[in-house]
């Protein structure tokens, strides 16, 4: 069995804890005679024999727990890299750790070309393929540590700058900023793209690693490198808009059932229904991964804003007349790309698609989403109590006469909540689990942002809460995320600009209908 270092010295601590009073039983064993006295130094007392005892195995905890602190602590790729034997939980020994850093700093070798660095890079990358996870991590630390801006570089060039500010000098300085910006890790991971497999593999990378930074801060420098370049080369200037049928590659259909995030796809029939005449939907993609989805949308081209997800995923149900289509339903958006967090194209999707639609349908008028509520039930499972201390005396005597409790608690309307399908229209829980959605999407804000994941990409995307629609999804998934409510987020091309606006001021752009049930 392997013993690491701090297991080791806790084990001796132990030992010599239990050593200490054994050996103390051990003296007193041997008592002295009646008419001898125990030698005691000038001016020393029993008590104080026993205080002195006390303070030495204080002492000695101290310094076994100052050790095992000192050990405990990761040490730095710095460290690591001067040592000698590898310690405790890290992966690959310094040996390795060096030859590692030197293959990666011969992909930025000043004197290698674009081609060779991405060659050597694409070396690196078959390594990596191979290696254990915490391998992995052991490059990224790398990278992390031993390609960082020149500290001392920046803060000339932040200094320089900062004294030409106003003078013919600023321009000049400004760019001496901007290059001390560029750190060796942003040259390191560009020659990671120049191979054909580098942007998959960069994008992996970055989803690999996502999981891991709440645990580990020393690699948010490596993900905020990656998230800032990935938002420059997956610029929407350089992604195409296209349309995937019935008649599109096998392989990207499959692709299309791998990643649809809403509604699951569960048969070759629901998908064919999905790419029937009456739908469309489209994808982005980027020149470095032509079959590879970055995100897309499922549309369906109806007569009016859908209130229920069922008859939109009902199979045998006739195409709708495209003649009499007025409106183009949202019904499902899912990204594909995990390494592509915090990079936001939604808006430009919806854009471009809207302007595709219009050019294909002129009759086209209203374009909305019907779209879950998935943080709902666990939102009202926090705040019922908060909801219920809203209600007047009478709103609350009519609630707790339909729960069976008065006055009602946060534990009753949730067990009234659960047979939701079941209320009737009038039923006034039916209409306080409305209020409550309507205030959960219309008002709850954390940090300036709806609370909700999906009402967040769409309100920041500039739509504004429709209309809420009662079971809209009796799934067991729409039941377990919201009650069976769906939302519809209205469009308006004219007023995207001034809802986005209103959100960045704190307020949720809603309809009248929305507003009114917020109850404020």
């Amino acid at each position: 069995m392997i013993t690491t270092t701090p297991e080791w010295i806790s084990r001796s601590v132990s030992r010599l804890r239990s050593a200490a009073p054994a050996a103390d039983k051990a003296v007193d064993k041997t008592p002295p005679k009646s008419n001898e006295k125990m030698p005691d130094k000038p001016g020393e007392k029993a008590g104080d024999k026993a205080a002195d005892k006390t303070a030495k195995l204080a002492g000695l905890d101290k310094t076994v727990t100052d050790v095992v602190a000192k050990v405990s602590v990761p040490r730095s790729t710095h460290e690591r890299l001067q040592a000698t034997l590898r310690r405790g939980q890290e992966s690959l020994s310094p040996r390795a750790l060096r030859r590692l850093l030197a293959d990666l700093q011969e992909v930025v070798a000043p004197q290698v070309s674009e081609l060779e660095g991405g060659r050597r890079a694409q070396a690196v990358a078959q390594w990596y393929a191979k290696a254990e996870p915490e391998e992995r991590r052991d490059m990224w630390l790398l990278m992390c540590e031993q390609f960082a801006p020149d500290a001392t570089r920046f803060k000339s060039a932040r200094q320089r700058y900062e004294a030409a500010a106003g003078t013919a000098e600023e321009g000049q300085a400004e760019i001496s900023l901007r290059r001390a910006l560029v750190s060796p890790r942003t040259r390191l991971l560009q020659r990671f793209s120049v191979f054909p497999e580098g942007m998959r593999f960069l994008l992996d990378l970055r989803a690999e690693l996502l999981p891991l930074l709440k645990g580990d801060k020393r690699l948010l420098a490596l993900d905020a490198e990656l998230e800032h370049l990935f938002s420059t080369w997956f610029d929407v200037a350089f992604l195409e808009l296209r349309r995937l049928s019935w008649d599109s590659p096998a392989s990207l259909i499959e692709k299309l059932i791998k990643y649809e995030a809403v509604h699951d796809i569960r048969s070759w029939a629901d998908l064919k229904n999905r790419l029937d005449s009456d739908r469309r939907c489209y994808g982005f993609f980027h020149p470095r991964l032509p079959n590879e989805p970055l995100i897309f949308v499922e549309v369906a081209l109806v007569d009016r804003i859908s209130n229920s997800i069922t008859p939109l995923l009902d199979e045998s149900a006739a195409a709708t007349d495209l003649n009499k289509a007025t409106t183009a339903i949202f019904y499902s958006i899912s990204n594909t790309q995990t390494g592509l967090r915090g990079v936001s194209f939604g808006d430009s999707l919806i854009k471009h698609v809207v302007e595709t639609l219009t050019a294909e349908f002129p009759r086209l008028r209203t374009f909305a989403t019907l779209s879950p509520i998935p943080g709902f039930r666990s939102w009202l499972g926090k705040h019922a109590g908060a909801m219920l201390d809203r209600l007047d005396d009478k709103r609350r005597t009519e609630l707790g006469r339909a729960v069976g409790f008065e006055p009602p608690q946060a534990t009753h309307l949730l067990a009234a909540c659960d047979k939701a399908l079941e209320l009737d229209v009038k039923s006034p829980v039916r209409q306080m689990l409305l209020e409550c959605a309507a205030y959960y999407l219309g008002r709850e804000l954390q940090e300036g942002k709806p609370v909700d994941p999906v009402a967040r990409f769409h309100l920041g995307n500039g739509a504004r809460v429709e209309r809420l629609n009662w079971a809209g999804d009796p799934s067991n998934k729409g039941q377990k995320q919201s009650y069976g409510l769906m939302v519809n987020y209205l469009y308006d091309i004219k007023r995207i600009d001034k809802h986005r606006s209103l959100l960045a001021q704190g307020k949720v752009p809603v309809s009248g209908d929305i507003d009114s049930l917020c109850r404020d």
